[in-house]
């Protein structure tokens, strides 16, 4: 059986709300479009959305069983992810000023970098998870599971780019390097922020 329209539309509204709601990867894509601007920008969206198409078949296919077999292994991989938010916060803390042309000092994040990323973010995990388990049915599994997959790297595409989208629109503003240097300090103070709930609930 395949997703009736009721649930489909139902994911839909999940898959945008998750997308498009502050987290790690729309931090980084905010502070990306201010000190890259849109076109540079680019390759680290589209990784961000193929790796967690891959991330979301991952689940569904069993990983996610695995972890709950061995929690000690998720655990591991939440601190690895806490590890290198802390260091993509002290990037962009450190970006330079914004620059149109291509040699501006620094480099946005590429697309294998965005889309291992997706491993180790906690943000990602918990919205692949909940896709699979609360709007996958089980007869049709493997049809399902891909095109749950495929709907959620659709919607999240379109709505990871709106924060770059604001991010280039932000840069004629920030040209004033005082400025910059406090914007960049705040985006990296909110991924560090991100990190609070992971590890709230690891030593609550």
């Amino acid at each position: 059986m395949t997703l009736s329209l009721d649930v489909l539309l139902g994911f839909a509204l999940f898959a945008l709300v998750t997308s498009i709601t502050p987290g790690p990867n729309n931090t980084m894509l905010l502070a990306s479009g201010v000190n890259f601007g849109f076109n540079r920008t680019i390759p680290h969206m589209l990784g961000i959305t193929c790796g967690f198409f891959v991330l979301v078949l991952a689940v569904g296919f069993g990983l996610g069983a695995v972890f709950q077999t061995y929690p000690l292994l998720y655990n591991v991989l939440r601190f690895v992810g806490a590890a290198y938010l802390l260091y993509l916060a002290w990037k962009i803390a450190h970006s330079g000023p914004v620059s149109d042309s291509e040699e501006g000092r620094g480099q946005p994040i590429s697309y294998l970098g965005a889309a291992a990323f997706q491993w180790v973010n906690p943000k990602a995990w918990i919205m692949a998870i909940g896709a699979i388990s609360t709007y996958t049915p089980l007869q049709g599994y493997f049809t399902n599971v891909v095109v749950i997959a495929a709907v959620f790297a659709l919607i999240n595409l379109p709505s990871v780019g709106v924060w770059v989208v604001c991010g280039s629109l932000l840069r004629n503003v920030l040209r004033d390097r005082r400025w910059l240097r406090l914007f960049n300090w705040g985006m990296a103070l909110l991924l560090v922020a991100s990190l609070y709930p992971m590890l709230q609930q690891s030593f609550g």
